[in-house]
């Protein structure tokens, strides 16, 4: 069973009542005229848009790099599709393990077992590694080569002409995509109302071992706990070869917008970015 504490953002009451339409149609017939002069963003890649498709701002946005976890994504996209069993118990096997880089997890091997909805919910909210890999695994009975297939076979789908994916956790480098096609990722991925809740969440707790207590996890993403933010998804990602990345689905001003942040270095880099371009809109808008 889980058990979970949310982060659940409601926009103020009167932002809504004074929210007209013809205010929304005027915030996005404006993108072009906002000035990026006054936007420092220290992301490698941007690609920041609005629910029509408007770009507001794009920095090495058509660049292909690798994108780390948010590889997750569309592994949770690839799970759902496929309408494989979320209550089905699975175990955490030894070809869960990372062989790449060697990172550790208290998820341990040949003992730990979560139903399939309860690894889905860490590996988007706590970028789960074994639980990433074990949802490759055990999706279709070709094993992980046939999922990564209907990653690549989505993506194609989807209009992300610029990007490949070669593993279900996205610890390979080769998964990679530009902060474009991305961005329609995360637009498609937002179509899943599960893919929203799990990613917004802000802690969880579940119990991988029989006759232990929960064992707790925590989003990646401190954003989801800003009162200032109304996030309605998230993911984050790093591997040496991507840097510091986040993508968000987010409510901004009536508007929905999709936010690219790719290649930070700083480990807040992308938080920094986030809270400046928030700022920037704001004030740009005169809002």
């Amino acid at each position: 069973m889980i058990s979970k504490r949310s982060a659940r953002i409601t926009a103020p009451v009167i932002l809504l009542l004074c929210l007209t339409l013809s205010q929304g149609l005027a915030i996005a017939a404006s993108w072009g005229h906002l000035d990026t002069a006054n936007l420092e963003l220290r992301s490698a890649a941007v690609s920041v848009a609005d629910d029509q498709g408007r770009r507001i701002v794009a920095r090495n946005a058509q660049t292909v790099r690798p994108i780390a976890s948010i590889t997750k994504l569309m592994t949770a996209i690839v799970v759902l599709d496929s309408g494989v069993d979320l209550d089905e118990p699975i175990t955490i096997t030894d070809a869960d393990r990372d062989r790449i880089r060697h990172s550790r997890s208290r998820i341990r091997v040949g003992r730990a077992h979560l139903p399939r909805r309860e690894l889905l919910l860490i590996a988007l909210m706590s970028s789960a590694n074994r639980a990433a890999a074990a949802l490759g695994r055990t999706t279709f009975p070709g094993g992980t080569e046939s999922f990564v297939a209907a990653m690549n076979r989505k993506a194609r789908q989807i209009g992300m002409s610029d990007s490949q994916f070669a593993d279900a956790t996205g610890l390979d480098a080769g998964n990679q995509a530009s902060a474009d096609d991305l961005v329609r990722l995360v637009r498609e991925a937002g179509r899943y109302p599960l893919i929203r809740e799990f990613t917004t969440t802000s802690d969880a707790f579940v119990r991988p071992y029989d006759g232990a207590g929960d064992m707790g996890f925590r989003n990646t993403n401190p954003l989801v706990n800003n009162p200032l933010w109304q996030l309605e998804l998230s993911k984050t990602g790093y591997i040496n070869e991507s840097g510091r990345c986040l993508v968000m689905q987010v409510q901004m001003h009536g508007r929905r917008i999709y936010v690219v942040l790719l290649g930070s270095v700083g480990r807040l880099t992308p938080v920094g970015d986030s809270n400046r371009l928030r700022k920037w809109i704001t004030a740009e808008l005169g809002l």
